[in-house]
């Protein structure tokens, strides 16, 4: 179990990128959610021993991360938004780099550990490509093969699907699900599609702090009944983001089609009720000023406790 304890992180300015953050992180998959410039990555550079906060714990399986990171660095695997790769090496030459970097041991040998490694990521195929010829799904395949080694208990990915297209990012879920099964996988990112298929529960980050702990279906239930469709012109649309909380606008056939969160029960005329997604809901929660208690309250925090 991962237990992060009033976290705070100011870099001088001074800027505070994380303000307090407290989160208890079970086994499986547990997203972060929230804009660039949040305080994600901060947080992730934290729990991975890269960064030291200003105040506060984070402990996994009751060992200090913060007063001795190395003690469960073995136990760690991390795959940055940003993952260098030397592009004249191969998959396999890649791999082996990483893993001696690592300090990381295998009987028979490192190429036969990573040879296995890219099996499980389904990288066999490229083992003899150079990785410069990777697609970015490959390459974060590749990361991910040396965030596994050594059987970690915690695996942290961080924008691990940002750039891919459509179907390498449906193969990468499968990956970080068939992983999270039997340790925990925290994935930091600003696509509410990743959480929504991928996670039980989630946390939103804001300005380094935590809005709300939840699950996908809290989330939707606490608008359901206050979400509407309908078509709007270019002077209708400036003026329902006047007055309300425009989640959805695109265009359809040359006029756009608009989803409003609207709690009053009364839409413009047009506009019909429809089932909540988990993008309006935590749309409703950045950008609107009547978001539900439910999507207001921060982890832990009783009913009735200022948010």
């Amino acid at each position: 179990m991962l237990e992060i304890r009033d976290l705070v992180k100011v870099y001088p300015g001074p800027v505070t990128a994380l303000g307090g953050i407290h989160l208890t992180i079970p086994k499986g998959m547990f997203g972060l959610l929230g804009p660039n410039g949040a305080g994600k990555t901060t947080l992730m550079r934290i729990v991975a021993g890269m960064l030291t906060p200003t105040s506060g714990t984070v402990t996994l399986d009751g060992e200090d991360l913060v007063a001795d990171p190395r003690a469960v660095w073995d136990r760690l695997g991390y795959l940055p938004q940003d993952f260098g790769f030397y592009p004249h090496l191969t998959g396999r030459q890649m791999l082996v780099y990483l893993l001696q970097m690592k300090g990381i041991h295998a009987d028979g040998g490192l190429k036969k550990l990573a040879d296995a490694l890219l099996e499980r990521v389904n990288l066999s195929f490229a083992a003899k490509r150079r990785v410069k010829d990777y697609s970015g799904g490959m390459r974060q395949r590749l990361g991910i093969a040396q965030a596994v080694a050594g059987d970690p208990r915690l695996i942290i990915a961080d924008e691990p699907t940002a750039g891919l297209d459509p179907e390498e990012r449906h193969r990468f879920y499968r990956l970080l699900a068939e992983l999270a099964e039997d340790r925990t996988v925290v994935l930091s990112t600003h696509i509410v599609e990743d959480v929504a298929v991928l996670c039980p529960r989630f946390a939103v980050i804001r300005k380094g702090r935590l809005l709300v702990e939840t699950t996908p279906r809290e989330a939707r239930a606490a608008i359901e009944g206050a979400i509407y469709e309908g078509q709007a012109g270019g002077a209708e649309l400036e003026a329902l983001h006047r007055v309300t909380t425009v989640t959805q606008a695109v265009l359809v056939e040359g006029r756009n089609r608009v989803r409003i969160h609207h709690p009053s029960g009364s839409p413009p005329p047009g506009f019909e009720p429809v089932v909540p997604s988990l993008e309006d809901a935590y749309l409703v929660l950045m950008r609107g000023n009547g978001a539900p208690e439910a999507l207001r309250r921060p982890a832990g925090a009783p009913v009735g406790a200022p948010s």
